[in-house]
């Protein structure tokens, strides 16, 4: 189940004028994209609570959050060119990094999304098959968002093409697919919504992503003695961190500050900046190995 956090610091940014409201009723996926059109910002806080799935239809949960559960669901949010948006958190504050797995995206832009901060609380397979995770220390862990009362995040959000699609959500399995709608910088909504990867479970990875077979977790996971991916008990991979912290400060000095301290460990409670000011620290000095330079160099 997730659920949001409590009492983060908020990033002060344009505070909108006009809070929405929520019943909480789970809405048609059709009704959800008839509303949306221009209108004043939004900011309300997010009460988000996830159910267990009972179906693999698309599922409305409250406020602007959506969960998209297979690739009808993702491309039923696409433009009528065939278009879909992506928002980027992490490696994809580059787009450098952003062009190097969608080579032909457009509209790269920076935006906010509201109600979310980011963890470092889920283990990477990736970091393994590339011989960057230490599982001796726990510097396993990629970049996830999950909803929290109050937080705000500076992103970036792109277009790929329909066609991409189905790679997409292959290379990101392990996410929840959650459909949001972003803001530019002075607090407009966006017209369309954005595709986000958020906070799974390892129990709803394992009976929808792998349809219950262990075989499938163990292709993906277990051969590298993981056994449970979603954890509060590990650190960040340490070539990926840096990464991320270079994308942002290239992307701006307001992305990297609201990365230093909007994005968190698995404990939730210590940001990125104390990490680099203490237990982390000499991270930032530390060269990606040669082959890697160019996907994590920021």
């Amino acid at each position: 189940m997730l659920t949001c956090c409590g009492n983060p610091t908020p990033l002060k940014l344009p505070t909108p004028t006009v809070r929405s409201k929520s019943n909480g009723h789970r809405t048609p996926l059709s009704i959800f994209l008839r509303s949306l059109r221009p209108r004043p910002s939004v900011s309300a806080p997010l009460r988000y609570s996830h159910p267990h799935l009972r179906s693999p239809k698309m599922s409305l949960t409250t406020g602007n959050l959506t969960e998209l559960n297979d690739e009808s669901d993702l491309n039923a949010l696409s433009s009528p060119d065939g278009y879909l948006s992506i928002c980027g958190f992490g490696s994809l504050l580059s787009e450098r990094s952003a062009r190097s797995t969608f080579p032909d995206l457009r509209n790269f832009r920076v935006g906010v999304l509201r109600g979310f901060r980011r963890v470092f609380a889920h283990v990477a397979p990736i970091f393994f098959e590339r011989g960057i995770a230490n599982q001796e220390t726990g510097e396993v862990s990629s970049l996830s968002v999950e909803p929290c009362d109050g937080e705000t995040l500076i992103v970036t959000v792109f277009e790929i093409g329909k066609s991409e699609v189905p790679a997409f959500i292959e290379r990101e399995i392990e996410f929840r697919f959650l459909a949001v709608i972003p803001e530019s910088l002075d607090g407009t909504p966006y017209s369309a919504p954005a595709v986000v990867c958020a906070r799974y479970s390892d129990e709803e990875y394992l009976r929808i992503r792998c349809k219950g077979s262990k075989e499938i977790f163990f292709q993906n996971y277990g051969r590298y003695n993981v056994h449970k991916i979603w954890r509060d008990d590990i650190l960040p991979c340490r070539v990926y961190l840096r990464h991320c912290v270079l994308a942002a400060k290239n992307l701006s000095e307001a992305a990297y500050e609201n990365f230093l301290d909007h994005t968190f460990l698995a404990d939730r409670k210590t940001t990125i900046r104390d990490y680099l000011a203490s237990t982390g620290s000499g991270i930032m000095e530390e060269e990606p190995p040669e082959a890697l330079k160019s996907r994590y160099g920021g």
